[in-house]
This record gives C-alpha cells, sequence and structure tokens, in this order.
C-alpha cells in the first residue's frame, strides 16, 4: 500500500524541486543522493537534476586557471567561497540542462544570503506548479565532527572542519533562516541524528510522499 500511495503521489504532481541544507557532515548529500534514486523508480519518465556545487568546484579546481587556482586555495584553507562562483556553476547547469520538465535537487547551494536570494528567483522563475522544498537535516556539531573525522577525505582536517562549521553558523545558517521566513518555498527541518533508513524516511513523509 505505502508503495502504491508512493507511486500514485507522483504520478499527480509536476516538476518537484528540493534543496537540502546542513551543517558539513550532516549526510545531505548521503540524502540527496537516496532521494534522486527514489525519484528514479518512481518516475522513470522524468530526468533529475542533480545540482552539487562542492562536487562541482572541486572538478572545477583542477582545471589550472587563475580562478581555479583562487578557488583551490580557498578551499583547501576551508573557507567560504563568496556567492559569485558557486551561483556561475549552478546557474550555468541550469541553462544548459533544464527543459522544463526535470526534477531539481539541490546540495550544498546557498551558502551565503545572497545567494541564496538569487536561488530563490530562480526557483521562482523556473517553478511548475509545486513550491521548492527546503530540506534543512539538524545535526549537532559534535555528531558532525566525529562524522567527519571517521570519513577521513583529504580536506577531513580538524582545523578545516572547524572552519567549515564556523562558515555554517556565521553565514548558512543566514541563508536558512531566510528560507524559513519565505513565502515562496515550503520549509522542512529533519532530525539528521538517526540512521540513514530513518532520515530518509522522514525527508519522503516531510515532502508527502
Amino acid at each position: 500500500m505505502r508503495i502504491f500511495s508512493f507511486y500514485a503521489t507522483l504520478s499527480r504532481m509536476k516538476q518537484l524541486t528540493v534543496v537540502f541544507f546542513g551543517r558539513t557532515g550532516s549526510g545531505k548529500g548521503t540524502q540527496a543522493t537516496l532521494f534522486m534514486e527514489t525519484l528514479k523508480k518512481a518516475d522513470p519518465s522524468r530526468r533529475s537534476i542533480y545540482v552539487e556545487t562542492g562536487e562541482r568546484l572541486r572538478q572545477f579546481m583542477t582545471g589550472g586557471s587563475y580562478s581555479a587556482d583562487i578557488v583551490k586555495k580557498t578551499l583547501d584553507d576551508g573557507k567560504l567561497l563568496g556567492a559569485y562562483l558557486p551561483i556561475w556553476i549552478w546557474t550555468g547547469l541550469l541553462i544548459d540542462e533544464y527543459t522544463g520538465n526535470e526534477h531539481l535537487v539541490f546540495d550544498g547551494v546557498a551558502r551565503r544570503v545572497e545567494e541564496a536570494h538569487i536561488l530563490d528567483s530562480a526557483m521562482q522563475l523556473y517553478s511548475q506548479g509545486e513550491k521548492p522544498k527546503i530540506i534543512v537535516l539538524d545535526v549537532p556539531e559534535p555528531e558532525v565532527k566525529t562524522r567527519l573525522l571517521k570519513r577521513a577525505r583529504h580536506d577531513d582536517e580538524e582545523e578545516k572542519i572547524a572552519k567549515r562549521l564556523e562558515s555554517y553558523d556565521t553565514d548558512i545558517v543566514r541563508s536558512i533562516a531566510y528560507f524559513e521566513k519565505s513565502p515562496t518555498v515550503d520549509f522542512f527541518k529533519i532530525d539528521g541524528h538517526q540512521s540513514v533508513e530513518a532520515v530518509h524516511k522522514d525527508v519522503l513523509k516531510a515532502l508527502g510522499i
């Protein structure tokens, strides 16, 4: 019955736009990927576009240009980029790939409030009847530190982790607050301090799926 309800719900829905927020290490990338997989199985006729600026910026900084070198140094130092380059990354992707029919899944966008304003205007431009959905994964800072140290990625040194968490508390929370007050989106805060499966279930429930 649950599977039938899920398929029936999606069949009645138009294009979905979902934006994931959360501290580094909160699992937002994992949840975005799981959601993409769910959409693919349930709505195979509609493509999904995954807008993940972190990975795209890491690819960009290997290009050898002056701008790539600036991005590399900034990210290697654990600092937050200004809004210009992330906006260029995801707006270019939408302009090149979005046809008006795809689901849109955003991860790692609007890390500064000025970018949130631009993202909001873009989502309103491309809205197909359904309000964009904002999903915030709420995970305590000590827990994400533990997760990141276990992950042991090259940029997961304690000093860099501390800088990324600081940028969340000083910058990204302002973007989240902007969307929480916005009448143009549906806003949901999810307890991310659960198993991956439980968080995914809560995400689907929040979206009414």
